[in-house]
């Protein structure tokens, strides 16, 4: 493949907005409330966002990229590697397969793979950068699609919410649930599950047991010294302190530390953190 007629393509939940020598773009998935929406690209204020949502009591949801969404994103590439957000939780994946039909049916020969993640934001990101990676050593398309499903076998993702108002008000989880969290200062620590839904692990209560059980959960789910990305919903000192402590465990790993944007601050919430690692 001609690496100048080669286009990654993700929706927003891969916090992603651009990348360097390739073809890159996002297609925005939107936050709504009955009295705002919020676009999730490079123009959005996610602190602004995630103030006004922490104050909103009433029914939120999300929207996913349409049809026409996808083919935007898609440009004129020759070849689009597309990965969406887990489907359980948004139709962006089905949307982008219609797109695929569709653009390949106007465009004969142009070849476009659609990945479901089955997760969300940091995992997102590991699985695009060894997209990139592939593509870059110069495979051809199909090696490149058979050999990122094997890499998506071998990561995952865990999350830990400091709050679940938004899972509440968008009926993810019941508001009792989420209300007695706060009041208790529990912190829920979970994974993105083999079939791509949030399933929750434990609960923690206090910032040492908390990061305690966050390094315990990823050694039984595999990770050892691989590669690892943590997102956080504007809770940088926690993210430094598992750093910190993922360091003294493994050494000097390949390890990366970034704000969510738009749609992962939604679901993490104010406080959150989103933890993609390689297993073994």
């Amino acid at each position: 493949m001609n690496i100048e007629k080669v286009k990654i393509v993700a929706d927003s939940s891969s916090d992603i907005l651009s990348l360097d020598n390739i073809g890159f773009a996002s297609a925005p998935l939107k936050i709504m409330t009955s009295e705002r929406e919020f676009v999730d690209n490079s123009e959005l204020d996610v602190r602004e966002m995630v103030d006004y949502l922490k104050g909103y009591n009433g029914k939120s949801s999300t929207s996913c990229p349409n049809i026409g969404d996808w083919l935007s994103a898609f440009g004129d590439a020759e070849y689009v590697f597309c990965i969406t957000i887990t489907a359980s939780l948004s139709g962006s994946y089905n949307a982008a397969r219609l797109a695929k039909e569709a653009y390949e049916s106007e465009h004969p020969g142009r070849r476009v793979y659609v990945l479901n993640s089955l997760s969300t934001g940091p995992e997102m990101c590991l699985v695009i950068e060894k997209m990139k990676e592939l593509i870059v050593s110069g495979l051809d398309f199909d090696e490149v699609c058979e050999k990122t499903d094997e890499y998506c076998k071998n990561t995952g993702l865990l999350f830990m919410l400091e709050s679940m108002r938004n899972l509440a008000n968008n009926g993810r989880v019941s508001h009792v649930a989420a209300k007695m969290a706060g009041i208790l200062g529990i912190r829920a620590l979970g994974k993105a599950s083999d079939r791509g839904d949030l399933e929750m692990l434990e609960k923690c209560r206090g910032e040492k047991r908390t990061v305690d059980a966050i390094i315990e959960q990823l050694k039984a789910h595999g990770f050892k010294c691989g590669k690892i990305r943590i997102a956080h919903c504007f809770n940088e000192k926690l993210a430094n302190t598992v750093k910190e402590r993922l360091i003294s465990e493994f050494g000097d790993i390949d390890m990366e530390i970034y704000n969510c944007r738009g749609l992962c601050s939604f679901y993490a919430e104010l406080g959150g953190l989103l933890l993609g690692f390689e297993k073994n």
